[in-house]
């Protein structure tokens, strides 16, 4: 059975046939309405002619000159992002994370890294899913793994805690956890000490500034975590994936 009802459009299903076929096909809402005028749609074998007729897109067969409409499915990705390679759309002297991507149409990235930064970027069509990973509202955590120029004491660990007030900011950064990964191995300290640190905030360099407000400088920077999502072991540098829908969401979580 076709519905006939004539109140606004619904955020979710069901929804307008001329709003569904818009998002459906190439064709605007103009030319989805001259088509419906032609007889060329049916919804559930029923010829419709009225753009206002509500369809259920989980539901309904529309089918549109003998071909079935179905709405795209929001495109949600991780990628192990590489050294080198910035988080943008296109850059006149570097590659980027979309030249990484088989189809990057549409997606936009969840959360960027630095050029010299490796790890976890998300990427998704979504823009309220991507709005609220990186919203400070919503305090998605990002953990870190970080080699720094020196042994964090005891005194940078509860800064950290507390929070650290950067150059040129008016306010202090969110508590954020430390962690000292190598204080007994004496190899490491040549070639950096190993850290993790875990942040609710996405400022600009955050993680670099804080170290450098505690006297230290970041060696290697590389994200792991965003929310509870954490990079797949199994992508080496460059690769990409799907991200299943306990990720998409669960994220939050």
């Amino acid at each position: 059975m076709i519905r006939d009802m004539k109140n606004t459009d619904p955020a979710n299903s069901p929804q307008r046939l001329d709003r569904f076929l818009s998002h459906a096909t190439p064709y605007s809402r103009k030319e989805v309405r001259r088509l419906l005028h032609a007889s060329r749609v049916t919804v559930n074998d029923e010829v419709v002619k009225k753009s206002d007729c509500q369809v259920d897109p989980d539901n309904d067969i529309v089918v549109l000159d003998g071909q079935r409409c179905f709405l795209a499915r929001p495109r949600y990705v991780m990628l192990h992002k590489p050294e080198g390679v910035v988080c943008a759309n296109s850059d006149s002297e570097h590659p980027t994370v979309m030249d990484l991507l088989d189809n990057p149409s549409g997606l936009s990235v969840a959360g960027r890294l630095d050029l010299d930064t490796t790890g976890l970027v998300l990427l998704s069509d979504d823009g309220d899913w991507i709005h609220r990973v990186i919203s400070p509202r919503r305090s998605c955590q990002k953990t870190y793994l970080a080699t720094i120029d020196g042994m964090p004491d005891k005194s940078v660990i509860e800064q950290f805690a507390s929070g650290i007030m950067l150059r040129s900011e008016k306010h202090p950064t969110a508590p954020a956890t430390l962690i000292v990964l190598d204080q007994h191995n004496g190899q490491a300290q040549e070639a950096g000490h190993q850290v993790e640190v875990t942040l609710t905030e996405g400022r600009y360099h955050q993680v670099k500034r804080m170290f450098a407000a505690c006297g230290l400088k970041v060696l290697k920077l590389h994200r792991q975590r965003i929310g509870n999502v954490w990079l797949d072991s199994a992508l080496a540098e460059g690769q990409s994936r799907d991200l299943s829908e306990q990720e998409v969401s669960g994220i939050f979580e």
